[in-house]
């Protein structure tokens, strides 16, 4: 009998810092996000997959992300349960600045299901070195978040709904990760997956 692979969801920087940044949050490109985020967790949850929390520091900047200024925690819609792992990263993959790899290899896990906030930064790069260090990657990209970005003089902006299309498209077509929605990951049933 085969063994079905163990799924670890990946919640990335869903921390207060981000809703700090008042303008960022409410032009924010999917505020459905937090909501798709709980339905994630609360399948990886009864499947019996690893959940881990990932928030993003930086320490001595003073700003939102400094831990020292109390922004640097889930966001308080979410209660990650003691079991759960936890890591805090200071680049923006969950990777190069943390143990994670060694927590996921060590709880078994072949597969990993991405979401969170800035879908171009923190979650596109996570599942790139997510792929690139053997693990199956699966992208929800409408459980991740972002807002539109203002490239500079003679650049325009961008919006994040834009940005959001750019990273699944490149994700998906350069077989990085496999993009799926939230609607068909918690119609997964199998465990651990």
């Amino acid at each position: 009998m085969t063994q079905t692979p163990r799924t670890a969801l990946l919640v990335i920087d869903a921390q207060e810092s981000f809703r700090q940044r008042t303008d960022d949050w409410a032009a924010t490109a999917n505020p459905r996000v937090l909501e798709n985020i709980a339905l994630l967790v609360e399948r990886a949850r009864i499947n019996g997959g690893v959940v881990v929390w990932v928030t993003h520091s930086e320490p001595g900047t003073g700003g939102v992300f400094d831990p020292d200024n109390g922004f640097v925690r889930v966001v308080s819609e979410f209660e990650p349960r003691p079991h759960e792992l936890r890591v805090t990263k200071t680049t923006v993959n969950a990777f190069a600045s943390t143990d994670l790899q060694r927590q996921l290899v060590d709880h078994g896990v072949e597969r990993v299901v991405i979401c969170g906030i800035r879908t171009e930064q923190c979650c596109e790069t996570t599942a790139r070195v997510a792929s690139d260090l053997g693990f199956a990657v699966e992208f929800v990209t409408d459980a991740t978040t972002t807002s539109a970005i203002t490239a500079g003089e003679g650049y325009g902006a961008v919006s994040g709904e834009d940005i959001m299309r750019r990273t699944e498209s490149i994700l998906g077509a350069r077989e990085f990760a496999r993009i799926v929605t939230t609607a068909e990951r918690t119609a997964v049933t199998a465990v651990g997956s």
